[in-house]
């Protein structure tokens, strides 16, 4: 993972205050995890570090898009992220990731790579279900959507077309059930 040097944050050398790491996320970031599912992304990390004698109060903000596949669409487009992940990390005997908000680090630690909080706090600011802003809106044209509705309009007829014979044997298994 010499691609994620640049997320090494050396905290032995800094003085007891606020500190500010920028990074830059794109589509290099992800490749480094092995992630796929985003096809581009820009996305803004400002790390706020504060630092204490015994202990490091790190704030994570991330805001900016990820080019994904739409659920409904298939149409690629540019999914907002803005999102946020508190960590507090202390110091003891051994490392320890337990808890999802306190990091413990050995003594003898003296960085800390945080590649990996940046990956999963942008991989679940994404939701689950991706729908292009124009399908919400309705202002949506794609070859994909006009077929979704003709099978719905013909799904619709269907139904209303029904034989008449299929409606007195249902009539008779609401009879036999009373």
């Amino acid at each position: 993972m010499k691609d994620l040097k640049a997320f090494n944050i050396h905290y032995v050398g800094l003085k007891e205050e606020s500190h500010l790491f920028e990074y830059q996320i794109e589509n290099k970031f992800f490749e480094a995890f092995n992630f796929d599912e985003f096809f581009d992304a820009n996305i803004q990390v400002a790390l706020t570090l504060n630092k204490k004698s015994t202990m490091l109060h790190l704030l994570f903000e991330a805001k900016g898009t990820v080019n994904v596949t739409c659920d409904v669409s298939g149409e690629n487009f540019d999914q907002e992220i803005k999102t946020t992940l508190p960590l507090i990390v202390k110091f003891g005997e051994a490392y320890n990731d337990d808890n999802e908000e306190i990091l413990i680090l050995p003594y003898s630690e003296f960085q800390l790579n945080v590649a990996q909080y940046i990956y999963e706090m942008i991989v679940l600011a994404v939701p689950s279900k991706r729908v292009h802003p124009k399908v919400l809106d309705g202002t949506m044209e794609s070859e994909a959507l006009k077929k979704l509705e003709t099978l719905r309009v013909t799904e619709k007829k269907s139904t209303e077309n029904v034989d008449p014979r299929w409606d007195k044997l249902k009539s008779l298994l609401t009879e036999k059930k009373t």
